[in-house]
């Protein structure tokens, strides 16, 4: 488990969201000391907004192609516009 913001900056988002599935999963158990319970809250919150930011990064990026008249590809817009 990474443990400083500069690791957690460079986790992908694939790993971060299965150490927050884990940590879900730690909790949801109820077989954690209150103090590791707290500590592993606070890393879940820390990688909950880390794998949104890397979403919406995702989703800025996303483009659509767009069509001429013709059918035949004209270039890329924004997705969302």
């Amino acid at each position: 488990m990474a443990s400083t913001a500069d690791d957690l900056a460079k986790l992908p988002f694939e790993e971060a969201l299965k150490e927050l599935e884990t940590i879900v999963s730690q909790l949801e158990g109820g077989q954690v000391a209150l103090d590791k319970s707290i500590e592993l809250y606070e890393r879940g919150e820390k990688l909950k907004v880390h794998c949104e930011t890397l979403l919406k990064s995702a989703e800025a990026r996303i483009e659509k192609i767009s069509l001429a008249a013709d059918g035949k590809p004209k270039g890329t817009e924004p997705l969302d516009e």
